[in-house]
Formats: C-alpha cells, sequence, structure tokens
C-alpha cells in the first residue's frame, strides 16, 4: 500500500494517548511531519516536549477531562491501559468522540488466544463495537524491552545474563518504530478500516540467538538464562502478576514466533530486523 505525501482523508487532527510511550512518541513525529495537528495526550502534559504536538491532559484515571482532549478530533491512537478495567474505559472514552472518528487501538499479538471473554479480547470488543471506523494494531514483543531500565536493560547491561522464560520458543521482536508507522498508516489512510493487523519483525529468533545479538551490541559476553515464570514474575502482584504471568503463558505457547509482513505491506518497506534496531540502539546499551 502506497500513501500520498500529506494526510488524507480529511484527517488534520489526532488525537494520540500515551505520546511519550514507546509507539506514542515516534507515531507524533511521523504525523507531525504529514501535516497533522497532534495532541500529545499525557496525565503530565508539561512532560510532552516533542516538535509540533500540543501537550493535552489525558489521563485513564480522570475521565472529566476527556471531553476537551477529544474536542474536535478526527481519530485517535489509543494505547490500551494494562489495567482490569481497560474494555470498559475504552468504550467510555470512545462515546466521547464523534462517531465520525477513527480509531486505532494498540492491541497485542494473537489476542485471541485469551478466548472471547479474555481481557484482551473485551478491550477489542470495546472498539469493534463502538460505532467508529476502526483498526487493531497486534504487534509482538517490543525490542525496546532490551533498551528500557523498567525490563531488560540493566540486567543485560550489568549481570551478562539475559533471564527470560522461553520455553525454547522463538519471538518475532518488532521495533516500536515499525508499529507506529503502521498506525500512522492507519490513522490517515484508506483501506485500513475493520482490520486486525498482527505486526512483527521479520524473523522469529530463539532466545540464545537474541543474546548473541545483544552481545555483539554491547561489547561483552551475555548468555540466555532460562528461568521460570514465578521467577520471571517474582515482585509482582495483582493484575499486573497475572498479567504477565499470562504473557509468558503464550511464549511457551508460541504466540509470539509467528512472522508476518504487515509492515511492508502497510508501509511499503520491511521491517526492521533485530540486527538493524541494535545498529542504532545498542549505544543505549552499551552506556
Amino acid at each position: 500500500m502506497t500513501r500520498p505525501h500529506s494526510a488524507g482523508d480529511g484527517i488534520t487532527r489526532v488525537l494520540v494517548t500515551g505520546v511519550r510511550g514507546k509507539t506514542g512518541a515516534p507515531l507524533a513525529r511521523l504525523l507531525v511531519a504529514r501535516g497533522v495537528e497532534v495532541l500529545g495526550g499525557s496525565s503530565d502534559p508539561a512532560t510532552v516536549r516533542i516538535d509540533g504536538v500540543r501537550p493535552t491532559a489525558f489521563s485513564w484515571d480522570d475521565p472529566s477531562g476527556w471531553p476537551a482532549a477529544t474536542e474536535g478530533v478526527d481519530a485517535v491512537y489509543v494505547v490500551r491501559p494494562d489495567r482490569a478495567d481497560a474494555p470498559e474505559l475504552i468504550g467510555a472514552l470512545l462515546t466521547e468522540t464523534s462517531p465520525r472518528t477513527r480509531v486505532v487501538l494498540l492491541s497485542e499479538q494473537d489476542a485471541d488466544y485469551m478466548g472471547p471473554d479474555g481481557w484482551a479480547p473485551r478491550a477489542e470488543r470495546a472498539v469493534r463495537d463502538s460505532g467508529r471506523a476502526w483498526t487493531i494494531l497486534r504487534p509482538s514483543w517490543f525490542m525496546q524491552v532490551f533498551t528500557d531500565p523498567r525490563f531488560y536493560r540493566d540486567q543485560i547491561a550489568g549481570g551478562g545474563k539475559l533471564e527470560f522464560p522461553g520455553g525454547g520458543e522463538r519471538l518475532a521482536w518488532i521495533d516500536a518504530r515499525d508499529i507506529a508507522a503502521v498506525a500512522e498508516r492507519a490513522l490517515l489512510d484508506e483501506g485500513h478500516a475493520g482490520q486486525a493487523y498482527e505486526i512483527t519483525g521479520p524473523e522469529a529468533l530463539s532466545l540464545p540467538r537474541t543474546a548473541e545479538l545483544l552481545s555483539a551490541a554491547i561489547g561483552h559476553p551475555l548468555a540466555h538464562r532460562e528461568v521460570t515464570v514465578d521467577e520471571a514474575v517474582a515482585g509482582t502482584t495483582g493484575f499486573e502478576r497475572e498479567l504477565f504471568v499470562l504473557t509468558f503463558e503464550r511464549v511457551h505457547a508460541g504466540s509470539f514466533a509467528t512472522v508476518t509482513d504487515t509492515v511492508e505491506r502497510v508501509t511499503g518497506r520491511p521491517a526492521r530486523t533485530m540486527r538493524d534496531f541494535l545498529a542504532d540502539q545498542g549505544a543505549v546499551l552499551a552506556r
């Protein structure tokens, strides 16, 4: 699929929730480059410092601010909140938008694994049943987990081990910037309404191979260490723990091993490989 240089279909104002996040920030920059007015939704708008983006107060904890955040928008990028009431919150947010609003939801790969009554399918159903034109993005694991201190960055840099309960399965890691590129097309171009896009990188890597690539990028040996799911989720509680456990169970089931060509079909260029990602992000780990 190809696209014009400027925004199409009358989409001139887009609300990006989670604008400082892994997909929100690169998406905002892509939209600005196409001449779109971008409202950067954040619970702390003073921290939104992306050129061309209007900081906008938006919090899942404060529905009273949603009417102002959604006023006059033609489209909204919804980063699903990882909380138990996400399906209800997403449905409530979309009632604040015009019926003509285009909606793109960031979900997760193989969301149907949970069954129709699972948390992720219910969040998707809130979008499908909203009466708005919708597209759902279902990405695999982000490559950015390796450069984020909340996930594996410090472990990789300091311990020489990548501790991950892979169960011998592979993962088709995806660069969050490629997810953003697909989101941009879905928000602005025709032909994406009613689509649920499974989005992955171009290769499914074993955990030992992933560790080898990380080793080359950081300049010191790194090995994968298989751990149990219980070890991996130690220190988490409540819904966060339930979500992590389910995610790692899906890793063991091979949910993230499937490779798709969605990025290339939608954007016209191949998805970045892990080697590509580490070529320009590996310095973050090396530091």
